[in-house]
């Protein structure tokens, strides 16, 4: 596992961060915010976001020109040419990969199983499917929350050992120190976000943020 996060020894590149601003983006991030929001409509919401987030993060996919017969003529189309995989961070990702999918059915899906370590803040491991060799061309990190920032660089350290060529994040809040984290260790890696909160707490939650998103989607708040 990757060490502790420590502080950035520099400013990220500039393009490297993308904070998302749409009216649409900033009515459901209030309605996903708010403590009295349902489950269900939480789902919701977050199902909304990631829609409105992976429209952003895929615009640059590669395809080639192919044709399709409509009902009058035949007419020039597209079709995909990369490999794409999602790749949530279990538990609270798995609600952003449904949206994603109904954009790109064909993507594929693989699972990392990361939790923080309430005690220490750290990132622990406890499941990882992806296989040996035949690493897709493009993943998709998906995370609710980027908090501390070291579930989603322990997700890049293992798609960039898996052989994974380019990488793109998709989170719907992130902190400012857990972005910035990101960004300084992985300059290469587009991040799309739909908002940057200014600090962590110190049970490093992000503030304001929405609490728990695990909890929030699953309904599992005692």
């Amino acid at each position: 596992m990757p060490a502790d996060p420590s502080p950035q020894t520099g400013p990220p590149p500039a393009n490297c961060v993308h904070e998302v601003r749409h009216p649409l983006i900033q009515l459901h991030l209030t309605r996903l915010r708010d403590k009295t929001t349902t489950a269900s409509r939480f789902r919701q919401s977050v199902r909304r976001l990631a829609t409105l987030l992976a429209y952003e993060a895929t615009q640059d996919l590669a395809v080639k020109v192919t044709s399709v017969q409509t009902p009058l003529a035949e007419t020039a189309g597209v079709e995909l040419t990369q490999r794409v995989g999602l790749v949530p961070i279990l538990r609270a990702g798995l609600a952003m990969v449904d949206p994603v999918l109904d954009l790109v059915p064909e993507a594929e899906v693989w699972h990392l199983g990361l939790y923080r370590d309430e005690a220490t803040a750290k990132p622990v491991r406890y499941y990882d499917k992806l296989p040996n060799g035949q690493p897709v061309d493009v993943a998709i990190v998906l995370d609710p929350m980027l908090a501390t920032g070291g579930s989603v660089i322990a997700a890049l350290t293992t798609l960039r050992d898996w052989g994974v060529k380019q990488v793109k994040v998709a989170s719907l809040i992130s902190s400012r120190q857990g972005v910035d984290l990101v960004a300084a260790q992985f300059p290469e890696v587009p991040i799309f976000v739909c908002q940057i909160d200014p600090e962590l707490n110190d049970q490093k939650f992000i503030v304001p943020g929405l609490g728990d998103a695990g909890d929030r989607i699953f309904n599992t708040i005692y």
